[in-house]
């Protein structure tokens, strides 16, 4: 994916976002559900490891819901990936453990369809409040189709299909000829018609209207996008008497400021900070808001809420 693919809100290349990305598109936006695929190379990024627990910040009444599919491919660019080659029973209690009902699919595809269905029976409850943890899945594929070998080396299923399994076809008649039978396996000839167009059996797969991933608004920030009522900041203004005679916080005056617009639009500004908003002294925010937090709390915690 890349920014300028329509419908798409996560840059590929720079990995480990996808997740937060994900939870970011369903805050405050409970008929949305977000399908999101995880690489296993991006899943061993620190930013992705720790969005796995955004699942503790997500309300099922006020939110949407994220679905995440963990690809288990086997390998990054030239190395095998660390939660393909673990046991499985290893790699379940992990997803357990980070709060989420795992069901593993793969590769069969009526399985992954079988899978989903039941899956967005368990989102259903999930949204109802009469099932938890949060719903993933965990897919199973191989790496790659195409040529089985390549000059005497395995590339199908393997590291070396990750990027260019065919990198001479230009001055290698032997790599062109391998091109040529991949791309045939395909069998254009039953998906386009002799004008090049897709045939009426692949157009009646294709969404319409707003199902188009291009024309979704929740991948279009500016048909989701309202205008905050902003108090005027010239109110929250320091009065300076004399030079060098006083003090003042920037972010405690700041904090004065968020506390107003979160007030004024409870539904349409969420302030994110994992842990700096006290000692950033935005701490007036918590005169209006408290912090969303759907995991265990104790007595001694302050401004936590379910939701």
């Amino acid at each position: 994916m890349a920014p300028e693919t329509p419908g798409s809100i996560h840059e590929g290349g720079e990995l480990g976002y996808s997740l937060a990305h994900a939870y970011g598109a369903a805050f405050d936006n409970p008929r949305l559900v977000v399908a999101c695929v995880v690489a296993d190379g991006e899943v061993e990024t620190g930013p992705l490891a720790t969005s796995w627990h955004s699942n503790k910040l997500l309300d099922p009444y006020r939110d949407g819901v994220v679905l995440p599919i963990l690809h288990l491919n086997g390998y990054k660019i030239a190395n095998p990936t660390v939660l393909a080659r673990i046991p499985e029973t290893e790699l379940l209690k992990l997803m357990e453990g980070y709060g989420y009902r795992p069901h593993v699919v793969g590769p069969d595809h009526e399985q992954m369809a079988a899978t989903l269905d039941v899956v967005f029976d368990q989102i259903a409850a999930y949204k109802g409040g009469r099932a938890a943890p949060i719903t993933m899945i965990i897919l199973r594929t191989p790496k790659g189709t195409g040529p089985r070998e390549v000059d005497g080396l395995p590339v199908e299923g393997t590291w070396r299909a990750h990027q260019v399994p065919l990198s001479g076809v230009r001055d290698n008649a032997g790599h062109l000829a391998m091109l040529e039978a991949w791309m045939r396996s395909y069998r254009p000839e039953e998906l386009f018609d002799p004008d090049g167009r897709p045939v009426p059996a692949v157009l009646q797969a294709v969404p319409e209207g707003p199902r188009r991933m291009s024309a979704s608004r929740h991948a279009n920030g500016g048909e989701l996008l309202a205008p905050l009522a902003l108090p005027d900041f010239r109110g929250y203004a320091v009065e300076v008497k004399a030079p060098a005679v006083q003090s003042s916080e920037p972010t405690r005056v700041l904090g004065a400021f968020l506390r107003d617009v979160i007030a004024a639009n409870p539904h349409t500004f969420r302030l994110m900070g994992p842990d700096e908003t006290a000692s950033n002294r935005l701490q007036a925010v918590f005169e209006t808001t408290t912090r969303a937090w759907n995991a265990e709390t104790e007595p001694t915690d302050e401004h936590l809420a379910a939701g």
